[in-house]
């Protein structure tokens, strides 16, 4: 079978297209043919390390914690997926060598899991680091639900920094799908027609806007939720639009490495401020936020493509170091390595 490999951290000129032996899954553990690979920043940034000529954990590592496929083998002691099962998978690459970037993958089960029926593989490729970090962001606040479904975030205002972005594209989608007001900031008029594509009530163009008033005029009463993708950047605009008890989600830092927080002005709403990294999350969070993503799919409440408002960037397997440069680049959409066919 074909994969893309690297043996040292570096730019994606470190990665290398091989031909492997085909593995067998063993007890707990499913084989995946791959039909899409999902790239996140998380892939690249692994891949580079903190520099060229960096050590691996492994001796080799297939990149790309991400994507879609048919079950094509089934180890020992596995139930609920079976061969001719179609899949998403998600943290692929998680403490393993092996990612999605290549034509077969074995994987432990839990971290496959069945592809409703009706949804593309490219839905399927482009859930994962999106999606569940969306939902562990939406689900963090004291007064608000730990899980998501039709209705939990009714009379709830949630801000998503970012809405053109695959993380802020899924936390549209799920927060309007679970009843929430969605309002979303965006840099150009392009971007402002995705966020609105996605599903997004009120979309504010903080270049041209003063975030602050637009948002307390939709919300009088403060944002619930803030889905934040710059805390350095976004900091004094977040602390003036929340409502008492808003849990503010930082699962990125676009910007720099500190931010400055008004402390009196924070401890008078209460604000909670929450960090999310799905690596250390835990497993009740994440199989909380399989379980709801799922059904948000099932609902067709998470479709890709432009017309939903993430548009689709494909490459071929050969050109995974290309795929990984575009997402380093800041490509707007959802980058995909097309490994396979259906």
């Amino acid at each position: 079978m074909k994969s893309i490999v690297h043996t040292e951290t570096g730019p994606s000129s470190v990665l290398h297209l091989v031909d492997r032996d085909l593995p067998e899954p063993g007890r707990g553990e499913v084989r995946v043919r791959v039909v899409l690979s999902g790239v996140n920043p998380t892939d690249w940034k692994s891949r580079a390390g903190q520099g060229p000529g960096g050590e691996l954990p492994f001796a080799e590592v297939v990149p790309d914690q991400d994507g879609a496929g048919v079950v094509d083998a089934v180890g020992e002691g596995v139930e609920g997926l079976a061969v001719g099962d179609r899949v998403w998978t998600y943290l692929s690459a998680h403490e393993r060598p092996t990612g999605t970037a290549q034509e077969h993958t074995v994987l432990p089960a839990e971290r496959v899991v069945p592809l409703p029926d009706g949804a593309s593989m490219e839905v399927g490729a482009s859930l994962g680091v999106p999606a569940l970090t969306a939902h562990r962001a939406l689900t963090v606040r004291e007064d608000g639900p730990t899980r998501l479904s039709p209705g939990a975030l009714a009379g709830s205002t949630v801000l998503v920094a970012g809405g053109a972005g695959a993380v802020g594209h899924a936390a549209v989608q799920l927060a309007r799908w679970a009843g929430a007001t969605v309002v979303t900031t965006v840099s150009s008029d392009a971007k402002a027609a995705l966020a609105r594509a996605a599903g997004a009530h009120h979309v504010v163009d903080y270049r041209r806007q003063d975030v602050v008033a637009v948002v307390r005029e939709l919300a009088p009463e403060g944002v619930d939720v803030v889905v934040e993708v710059s805390l350095s950047q976004n900091a004094g605009i977040d602390q003036q639009v929340v409502a008492h008890r808003a849990a503010v989600a930082i699962y990125a830092n676009d910007g720099d490495d500190r931010a400055t927080l008004d402390l009196r002005q924070n401890m008078t709403t209460n604000a909670r401020y929450q960090f999310v990294l799905l690596y250390t999350v835990g497993e009740a969070a994440l199989r909380a936020a399989v379980e709801d993503v799922s059904a948000a799919v099932r609902d067709g409440a998470l479709e890709v493509g432009e017309a939903a408002g993430l548009p689709l960037h494909e490459f071929p397997l050969e050109r995974t170091g290309d795929a990984h440069d575009a997402v380093e680049a800041g490509t707007v959409g959802k980058v995909l390595v097309r490994v396979g066919r259906e």
